[in-house]
């Protein structure tokens, strides 16, 4: 939707967490005293307090707070809805409003129809996504380039739209909860695997799909889709799209890369790599500046991250590994040093019979943190190849499961954590559950109970 019908029309702000802060701040840098109308499910006491105050004192702004949030959306109170990604469209009240003739949109959408198309470069899959975002964000400063990192893993652009020029690439990483709503696709569209995950969110995996392949649904014949190929989904999806295609194959290096450039782990890694190296290339950026950008990239937080070695033990914090196939992803790149995986989470429906057929015979022990442990634990039972199969040892605090890691693991051996599941229940995120991983690695190495 462009600003200048935005600024005719009456706007409901749904949903105040990061993004719908980020799109009250921009549209009132924009229109200081336009009114507006914000809505979301906690109280005002439940925010920053300065944030609140902030509010407080805008004569412009109507609030809309607490359990009956969504009452805002009464047919013909609001001509827009801005919606947050978290809350679905399918909501009853969303789409009486939009029966009615209120149009919906998004953070996102503002921003892809706002802003010159031919610097957007956005990334989305299940997995892998933040890896690339942040990769071709460093080769294309690397580069010399002007860039922004923003969306799901950085700030949301409308936070700095209106402090850069028209040059500036924003390279951006969708969810598929971004994704689902907008009628926009970026200039350069990077689309790693998709497996299934939200499963708790869409009513189907095609649902999940369709809302993934937005990124490159409304793209021309002069943008690029960039995508691996041996991946039947991403393919697929190439078949469909009027770009151009730039199919990246991860063991072919494009004669851009030596060996030793890549300092990640694991062969979904090295895909990562490739698909921000094909991306950065459509931007110009000279092999010099790719190759010093690759070869000083170190990972991030959380993903396959080696914490240390503590009493021997070498623990890797995997926390983002949110669906089966990222665990087994990060078994593959470790290899046959992994003796403790720690296991489960929030339950989302997913499928682990093929991660209980095809956990390595390396695995001495699982622990399993309800209620997707469960679950797994069946499927290891029912499926496994290994005789004999893992110890089973089920935990509710990561306290006791990283002290039965120490306990169960080996000196010289690797103790995984790989949840292939999410984290909320126990944990806010999987920021939280990693971090807490890490705390008590160092807390119980220090005390005197771990030998």
């Amino acid at each position: 939707m462009k600003l200048d019908e935005l600024e005719r029309k009456s706007i409901l702000i749904l949903g105040f967490g990061t993004e719908g802060q980020a799109t009250y701040e921009f549209l009132r840098r924009k229109w200081p005293t336009k009114p507006l109308t914000l809505a979301d499910r906690r109280t005002l006491g439940e925010f920053p307090q300065e944030l609140a105050r902030r509010l407080q004192q805008d004569p412009a702004s109507s609030l809309n707070l607490g359990p009956g949030y969504l009452d805002s959306l009464v047919p013909g109170k609001c001509e827009v809805i801005i919606k947050t990604p978290g809350i679905p469209a399918s909501t009853h009240q969303i789409a009486r409003a939009r029966k009615s003739g209120c149009l919906l949109t998004s953070h996102s959408q503002i921003f892809l129809s706002n802003y010159p198309r031919d610097k957007i470069i956005g990334v989305t899959g299940t997995k892998g996504k933040s890896t690339t975002t942040s990769l071709i964000y460093q080769i294309l400063k690397r580069g010399g380039l002007p860039a922004e990192l923003v969306g799901n893993i950085g700030q949301p652009p409308l936070a700095t739209l209106m402090d850069v020029s028209g040059d500036t690439y924003f390279v951006h990483e969708f969810s598929s909860h971004q994704l689902a709503e907008v009628e926009s696709s970026p200039h350069i569209a990077v689309l790693l695997n998709i497996v299934p995950e939200h499963l708790d969110y869409y009513s189907t995996f095609d649902e999940y799909v369709a809302a993934k392949e937005n990124i490159t649904r409304f793209q021309e014949p002069d943008d690029f889709l960039v995508f691996n190929p041996a991946y039947p989904i991403p393919n697929a999806i190439a078949q469909r799209t009027q770009a151009a295609l730039r199919p990246f194959n991860p063991e072919d290096t494009q004669g851009i890369l030596k060996p030793g450039d890549v300092q990640l782990p694991g062969k979904f890694n090295l895909e990562n790599v490739m698909a921000a190296v094909t991306a950065a290339s459509l931007c110009g950026v000279e092999t010099a500046a790719i190759q010093d950008a690759v070869r000083a990239f170190r990972g991030l937080p959380h993903r396959l991250e080696l914490v240390g070695i503590f009493n021997g033990v070498t623990f890797y914090d995997d926390s983002i590994a949110t669906v089966p196939e990222a665990t087994l992803g990060a078994l593959d790149a470790l290899g046959s040093d992994v003796q403790t995986l720690i296991l489960g989470g929030h339950e989302r429906n997913l499928d682990f019979t093929e991660f209980g057929s095809r956990l390595p015979g390396n695995i001495g022990t699982v622990i399993l943190f309800p209620p997707s442990g469960e679950r797994i634990w069946k499927a290891i039972e029912l499926h496994s190849r290994n005789t004999p199969i893992p110890e089973a040892l089920f935990v509710e605090s990561m306290e006791l499961a990283v002290a039965l890691a120490y306990e169960r693991t080996e000196p010289g051996r690797i103790c995984l954590l790989s949840p292939a599941s999410p984290s909320f229940g126990v944990f806010k995120d999987y920021r939280e559950r990693g971090d807490s991983f890490k705390a008590f690695i160092k807390l119980l190495s220090n005390s005197g109970d771990i030998r």
